[in-house]
């Protein structure tokens, strides 16, 4: 019941099925009621016939020609039968139809029409009676045929409004999936906007988009370029500060130094934390094995002097769906830990697991304990303190990637050190 399509196809569904099993009970009701008083009428009609076609004499005796007005009254079991009685009920006649049959009909609620007259003769005034009864097989076997053929029409019918609303309802539906399209293309970098043109009930959905995408990029642009002028400011008088520090040796000056070395740190881990944009769904899909491959030649550069034996294995189709800033920022320092610590082998992963994207980064050096891996992620944590370094590179990947709703785990590598793995949404 997610789907929207779904869910207002069931409702048309219901009420046309309500609406044709209604109309078709009335239009039942209705004929059934017509037929009836057409039954009722026309014995009405035959009785006054039976009564012209009767003679009576003057003792009372009557007479009924051979030749009937309504064949039915001549045939046996024709379902319609009649009799003449007197003032005391006896039967003075009864048509041929009638013959087998008991005196009362065997259908509880047959029709009837009756009168009773007054037959004027030479003789006088003889009360008569005129009775037709008619049974209702006749009558249940039309409704029976005309049920079958309404409902069947309906059936019918009702298929067709259903197919009628189901292209009502994707015809439409197409601006919404025209704007869903949009969407995936704009998840897939494809396009920076919406920029179809859209229903008047649509526009205003589609046009805040726009501006909020618009305004997210902006702030987003606004926000690290004012960080990196604060990175900029920040950077000149530190570096006059331990310049002068540097110059002295009391005691005073090392500590000062420390601090100063510390307050660097801090700012650094602090402006990476800030500039972390986090995950965004219409952010464009970037290739990790780029990125990687240039990173890695970087580093292959710095440490010329270690000839690390460096094999990277990216899966085709590895997308990190973020800012690309912070993919270099958690690939870079996995890959500088990895040559700074390793012996002279580093291996890089990185491929899709279900719908998260998973990058492996081992190497072959001295490894992670178990009871230091908190210590490490924390804030200015290091194993190494020989190897240079500020010692928040771990500390800024985990911020980055818990902000990408991500997983940073640390285990042993086949290759004798630590892998650190990352399982970022892809």
């Amino acid at each position: 019941m997610n789907s929207l399509t779904l869910r207002v196809g069931l409702i048309a569904a219901l009420v046309v099925a309500v609406f044709a099993g209604l109309t078709a009970l009335a239009l039942e009701r209705a004929f059934r009621d017509s037929a009836t008083h057409a039954v009722e009428e026309r014995l009405q009609a035959q009785l006054f016939l039976l009564m012209g076609a009767v003679e009576v004499n003057a003792n009372g005796d009557i007479s009924v020609p051979e030749r009937l007005p309504e064949a039915r009254l001549t045939l046996p079991e024709s379902g319609l039968h009649a009799r003449i009685t007197d003032a005391r009920g006896h039967i003075l006649w009864r048509s041929p139809s009638a013959l087998g049959l008991p005196v009362e009909s065997r259908d509880s609620r047959p029709f009837t029409a009756r009168m009773t007259v007054d037959w004027e003769t030479a003789g006088g005034l003889v009360p008569l009676t005129f009775t037709l009864v008619e049974d209702r097989t006749g009558l249940e076997a039309q409704l029976s045929e005309y049920r079958r053929s309404l409902w069947g029409w309906m059936a019918i019918l009702a298929v067709l409004l259903l197919a009628a609303q189901s292209l009502a309802l994707y015809l439409g539906l197409i601006p919404l999936r025209r704007v869903a399209r949009e969407l995936r293309a704009m998840e897939q970098g494809d396009q920076g906007q919406i920029t179809g043109r859209y229903p008047v009930e649509l526009k205003p959905l589609t046009d805040n988009l726009n501006t909020l995408i618009q305004q997210e990029r902006a702030q987003l642009a606004r926000y690290r370029d004012g960080l990196a002028d604060l990175a900029h400011s920040l950077k000149t008088p530190l570096a006059v500060l331990r310049g002068s520090l540097e110059q002295r040796s009391d005691t005073d000056s090392r500590q000062a130094l420390e601090q100063l070395e510390r307050m660097d740190r801090i700012v650094a881990y602090q402006l990476q934390r800030a500039a972390t944009s986090g995950r965004s769904a219409l952010a464009a899909p970037l290739d990790v094995a780029p990125v990687m491959r240039r990173l890695a030649d970087t580093l292959n550069k710095v440490y010329r002097d270690k000839e690390v034996e460096y094999s990277m294995q990216v899966q085709p189709g590895s997308h990190f769906r973020g800012n690309e800033g912070d993919l270099m920022e958690v690939l870079g320092n996995l890959l500088d830990n990895a040559w700074k610590f390793s012996r002279h082998q580093v291996r890089a992963v990185a491929g899709h697991r279900g719908r998260m994207l998973e990058i492996r980064v081992e190497d072959d050096g001295p490894g992670i304990p178990a009871d230091r891996v908190q210590a490490i992620l924390a804030r200015g944590g290091r194993l190494d303190e020989g190897v240079p370094g500020q010692g928040i590179g771990l500390a800024v990947v985990s911020e980055i990637v818990t902000a990408y709703g991500g997983d940073l785990l640390v285990e042993d590598s086949a290759l004798g050190g630590a892998a650190l793995v990352v399982c970022l949404p892809g």
